[in-house]
């Protein structure tokens, strides 16, 4: 019996190490925004004589990674030359690792719970990034240039390419890798994984399996630099191949460009296998030789994986799966987190605060929680006056932006909003009750008669006085005098 198709993808991922200087020179990482072709040296523009030397850190880095995937150190490798003419590579080759990579094995966790699934690794190995070519057309695109000018400057930046088994079965399974490996060295902080800039870039390899099951040709995607551009890409290249097979023509393998504004792939190349590439070993590089005491001293550096922080923020701390999975996406949100926590703020008090009012705060000001001006202490007070009944939600978010944008503690805030926790009270709010009932004749009748059995009537009537107040009546003496008054 003739089995359906089935795609088969692989990924090929590189992750800019977040290195001050670059893999075998001293020059600086730091490109973005600088003048074209100043961060440059006789080594990475490749200059005769030029000497590299490996930076350690990318060496650590890199370990740490292939640690936290659980792969295994190979404690002695080495570095090879890529052959290749391309405009943005000066040297005509590329420093990297072939046959004895730095790590091979481990995995990684794509999926929810039973859904979970455990992507395999087939290596990790470090190599240095090419240069930048700006091509001259408005949109940036090379096929409406006129011309292409080249930037060196990020020639030489370490690289940890990461290749998968071909194991992953569909676009979403594909986006959620990626997604999952960028939150891990975020976690690391051995990179920043921003795909718009560059420090994270993903190569695809796609191909349809045979009626008897087999693995069909292979396609390599390229261009591809959001998560959302990847899913797309996939998509449309699976469905490219099965309209090709269904029609009789042979899938070719080569290499695609996909193409995000028309939302296709471009062939451009034939797929180039290893020994186009005429690898061997870097003349001017020696071994690298690692320890096990440099390797375990790498493994005690390494934090609580993100998946294992948002398991146990969800059994230890009872929060919700869509909580726990917005505070472990970046490092800084969930350390933010635990300290509101440590500070004793209620676990899901803290987590709906962050997600909204916090993120909020963030995103306007397009600002890192690394720069956030309430810390989790001040928060924390913040949100013990709610749970003790001194403020209203309302009030409090009131006097959080107050807080945040003027630097104040809870007390000056409160003070410069003029709202003071139980103000409205007594005599006071017992007429404004009685107000609030006199416009909600219906809603006093249902409750009256009882078909109010869940409460919300109540609910309802008692935030009509909170607003009445402006924040400034205590809850519970609200719902202490609304019970007074409908309960006669």
């Amino acid at each position: 019996m003739r089995k359906p198709r089935t795609p088969v993808i692989g990924l090929e991922i590189h992750v800019q190490m977040k290195t001050e200087s670059k893999l075998f020179c001293a020059c600086s990482t730091d490109y973005i925004g600088a003048v074209p072709n100043t961060n440059v040296c006789p080594v990475c523009l490749g200059l005769p004589g030029a000497l590299p030397v490996v930076n350690r850190k990318a060496i650590e880095y890199a370990v740490r990674t292939a640690l936290a995937l659980g792969a295994r150190i190979g404690l002695s490798t080495r570095f090879h030359r890529k052959n290749y003419f391309y405009p943005d590579l000066p040297k005509a080759y590329q420093i990297s690792q072939y046959d004895v990579p730095l790590a091979e094995g481990g995995r990684l966790p794509v999926g929810e719970e039973e859904k979970r699934k455990w992507i395999p690794i087939t290596r990790l190995h470090l190599e240095e990034d090419a240069g930048k070519l700006v091509h001259s057309a408005r949109d940036g695109r090379l096929g409406n240039s006129e011309y292409s000018l080249v930037d060196y400057n990020r020639g030489g930046v370490p690289l940890t390419e990461i290749v998968t088994e071909p194991e992953l079965s569909t676009p979403s399974e594909a986006r959620d890798f990626v997604s999952r490996l960028r939150q891990l060295v975020r976690f690391l902080g051995v990179s920043d994984g921003d795909m718009e800039k560059g420090s994270l870039r993903v190569d695809a390899n796609v191909s349809l399996t045979d009626p008897q099951g087999g693995l069909g040709t292979k396609v390599e995607i390229k261009n591809m630099n959001s998560l959302r551009s990847l899913e797309r890409a996939l998509e449309f290249e699976i469905a490219r191949q099965e309209l090709c097979l269904e029609r009789g023509e042979p899938i070719r393998q080569e290499t695609r460009h996909w193409d995000d504004g028309k939302g296709l792939t471009r062939g451009t190349r034939g797929k180039e296998e290893a020994h186009d590439y005429r690898y061997f070993p870097d003349p001017d590089l020696p071994p690298l030789v690692l320890s096990e005491a440099f390797v375990e001293e790498q493994r005690r550096l390494l934090p609580e994986l993100p998946w294992d922080l948002k398991e146990r923020f969800i059994l230890q701390l009872g929060l919700s799966s869509e909580d726990a999975s917005t505070l472990t996406e970046l490092p800084g949100i969930a350390r933010y987190f635990e300290g509101c926590v440590r500070e004793g703020a209620s676990p899901n008090r803290a987590a709906n605060w962050i997600r909204t009012e916090v993120m909020r705060f963030l995103n306007e000001k397009k600002t890192s929680i690394e720069n956030f001006p309430l810390s989790p202490e001040k928060l924390s007070r913040l949100l013990a006056r709610i749970d003790k009944g001194q403020l209203s939600t309302t009030l409090a978010k009131t006097v959080f932006e107050r807080m945040v944008t003027e630097n104040l503690d809870e007390d000056e805030a409160l003070e410069k909003a003029g709202a003071i926790a139980g103000k409205v009270s007594g005599d006071n709010l017992r007429e404004m009750v009685k107000k609030v009932l006199e416009k909600e004749g219906p809603t006093v009748e249902e409750i009256k008669s009882g078909r109010d059995s869940k409460g919300k009537k109540r609910s309802f009537l008692c935030g009509l006085v909170m607003r009445e107040s402006k924040g400034q009546a205590d809850p519970a003496e609200v719902a202490k005098v609304l019970e007074d008054i409908l309960d006669r």
